[in-house]
Parts: C-alpha cells; structure tokens; sequence
C-alpha cells in the first residue's frame, strides 16, 4: 500500500482526506504544520535506514510521496520545499489556493511534482497521488540502456551526473531527462512529455512541464549553453 505524508493545518479536511485515501488503499498520515512535515520525514527515513539495515520491515518504509498545503503554520510550504534537497527525494504534490498560480510556478520550481487546487476533490487527489507514484515506480524499475553521452544517468539509484559530475535533480526532472535521452535529437512533444512523465494530459494553460524543463534547463546550463531547446509549436529536444 502506497504510503503517503499530508502536511495540512486544516485538521478537519485533513481528517477528511485521511479517511477516503485509507478507504481506496493509501495509508495517510496527517500532520499540521511545516516543522512537523520536516520531522516526520527526518524520522521515517531514520526508520528505513534502520529497517533496511536489521529485518526489512516494511512498516518502517519511508514515506512514498508528500501531499504539502503551502500556508502551514511555523514552516510555510515553500520554505519546506527549500529545504526538501537536504531531507528526502520524496515526489511532492503541492496544495494551493485556488487562483493562486504564483505559488504553484514557485513551488514547481523549487521541485514540486505536480499540484492540486484547494478546496481539492479526495477522487482527484487520489487520481494525482496514484499518477505520480506510478510515474516513480515505472522510472525506477526501467533498466534499459541509455545512449551513450556526456549525460550519464544512473535508473536503479536514479543518480545523474554529467561529465563525471554529480547534479542534483528532482524526481520530475530525472525522468524527463530519461526521456528526452532516449529520443536524443529528435523534438518529443509536449503532449507525449506529459502524458509519460507528469502522467496526465497535457491541458491549455497548464504550465507545469514549462516550468519543469525550465529549471532543468537553467541546471544543465553550467555544462552547454542551450541544453535543452524548445521547438516553437513542436516540443523540446535534448541537446546536451
């Protein structure tokens, strides 16, 4: 069973989502505020180190995927999001004020892998949890040789380095690199991009694969001056 960390101040809806995620096969836990998302996922990944060392138990798992509100007491989401990188590789799905599209760009910036609007539908979070966790399993169980390149990426630990140099990217951005390297010097459209990686179709306005290739871009910049190049009206290609 997928097992999830939802970081809402609203207990009654976090109650609420609790209960419908358990009833469709997702174990929840809530808590309410920014310091304790950061704790909670410092301890489970003490606990998996721990497990993985002794008897394996998997109760001990650290978590799948965060479900993270962006106004949260003490730590607001975003600041949690910041220090993400230092904690866990954990795939993020952000919550957000409806009309709020600042936030969403900026939270996909900071490594958010997808976002849901508040109030939220518990069916369509659920649909987004089961997305963004089947994206990471499939990514992660792919051994298939990639290309030769300057970009060597690592699928079993799901490293990436370029010209022996390790580069920290999220788990979105790994598996668009996967991608586009394997369709390297041909345009893979925005359509085929989301519907493989952010597991959805790709809808007018939403800028979420935009924002990802953006970040990822300016990441690889430091090793080639155009990456990744966006094809008007096409797609993007990978030219790193």
């Amino acid at each position: 069973m997928p097992h999830v960390l939802l970081g809402d101040d609203d207990e009654e809806l976090t109650q609420l989502l609790q209960e419908y995620l358990h009833n469709h096969g997702v174990i929840c836990d809530c808590v309410h505020d920014g310091e304790a998302v950061i704790a909670a996922l410092k301890a489970a990944n003490n606990a998996s180190s721990n497990s993985s060392s002794t008897n394996h138990d998997h109760s001990a798992a650290a978590y799948d995927l965060l479900v993270l509100d962006i106004m949260m007491p003490k730590i607001d989401g975003l600041s949690v999001l910041r220090q993400l990188p230092n904690i866990s590789d954990i795939p993020v799905i952000m919550l957000t004020a409806k009309g709020e599209e600042i936030d969403r760009i900026i939270g996909l910036e900071l490594g958010a892998d997808d976002y849901i609007t508040k109030p939220c539908n518990p069916r369509e979070l659920l649909a987004r949890i089961n997305a963004v966790i089947k994206r990471t399993n499939m990514m992660v169980a792919e051994h298939s040789p990639l290309p030769e390149s300057r970009l060597q990426l690592d699928q079993n630990q799901r490293v990436c380095q370029i010209d022996g140099v390790a580069l920290q990217v999220t788990g979105t951005e790994f598996d668009l690199l996967v991608a586009l390297l394997k369709q390297k010097g041909e345009v893979v459209s925005k359509t085929w991009l989301s519907e493989h990686v952010l597991q959805r179709e790709l809808q007018p306005f939403d800028r979420s694969l935009d924002v990802h290739v953006s970040r990822l871009r300016k990441k690889l910049q430091p090793f080639h001056d155009e990456p990744i190049k966006a094809v008007r009206g096409k797609g993007y290609q990978l030219v790193l």
